[in-house]
């Protein structure tokens, strides 16, 4: 395959950050929703886009966690530790989101004529990764395999030095994709992963399919501040990552926000099916 086919920076981006999002719709919910509405939004319009978004202490659950022997009684660990928690709208295992974290989608779209291959769309974030970090710390080299022990393990897991600092995952809609990643900037990654180590101690009851759940080890999992032994803020490391791009701001146009709306709708219906109307209502609104 021609290389540059892998190029995760052609042409214009389109920016969306968290940052400068509407504030009534600044919520752990909306995130989400508007993922899957830039998704489309790429797919009809041909255009790529770049998506940024931090969120206050959050646990991020997948769909399989739901699925776990004592899900209601282990989701008692985020109310101890002072998380809130939220179903997302695709499959996968729980991550944790913090003002510490970058969560990332580089947004294409994905023609049905000509589908933009999964490994490559892979591939495209990982040397996105790779060429933000690699000139400013060239001795360590950015990994992708499973890391054993971590939470939410995957083919994709990014590390340095056997220690995981990222997970890549994908979502397709109709004509378009987004390539979406965690990264561990700064803050106690060991602690995140402890959070986790607990939910699923007290969440498994022996009854789930052997493999399908992590037996996590914190010690697996760092941020990128530890590993690379300097003071890093998610402020400059987009700042360095915006560099790689042609890119403009994007704007919350009514197109838009009609399939926004109707995400948000889909996130809400989903939270309240697993969470209860309660919650939902008073902690993810």
């Amino acid at each position: 395959m021609d290389k540059n086919d892998l190029t995760f920076n052609k042409g214009s981006f389109l920016l969306f950050d968290s940052k400068t999002m509407p504030q009534q719709i600044d919520t752990p919910i909306a995130h989400f929703a508007l993922t899957d509405a830039l998704i489309n939004y790429s797919g009809r319009n041909n255009q790529s886009i770049i998506h940024f978004w931090q969120t206050q202490p959050l646990a991020i659950l997948g769909m399989m966690d739901t699925k776990i022997g004592h899900f209601e009684k282990a989701i008692d660990v985020f109310k101890d530790s002072h998380h809130d928690y939220i179903i997302r709208n695709s499959g996968g295992l729980a991550i944790i989101s913090d003002p510490g974290v970058l969560n990332i989608s580089l947004i294409y779209p994905s023609p049905t004529d000509k589908r933009l291959p999964i490994d490559d769309a892979y591939e495209r974030m990982l040397n996105f990764i790779r060429e933000t970090f690699y000139p400013y710390f060239p001795q360590k080299t950015i990994d992708a395999f499973e890391v054993k022990h971590s939470y939410c393990f995957g083919d994709y897991d990014l590390s340095i030095d056997g220690q995981k600092i990222a997970g890549i995952s994908q979502r397709r809609i109709q004509e378009g994709v987004a390539v979406m990643i965690y990264i561990s900037i700064n803050g106690d990654q060991k602690k995140r992963a402890e959070l986790l180590r607990r939910f699923y101690k007290i969440g498994l009851d022996g009854t789930e399919p052997e493999g399908r759940y992590p037996s996590i080890k914190p010690e697996v999992m760092a941020s990128l501040e530890d590993i690379y032994e300097t003071k890093l803020t998610v402020k400059e490391v987009k700042e360095k990552m915006l560099t790689h791009f042609d890119w403009s701001e994007g704007n919350y146009l009514p197109e838009l926000m009609s399939d926004f709306d109707e995400a948000l709708n889909k996130m809400y219906r989903r939270n309240k099916k697993f969470l209860g109307e309660s919650y939902v209502k008073n902690n993810l609104n």
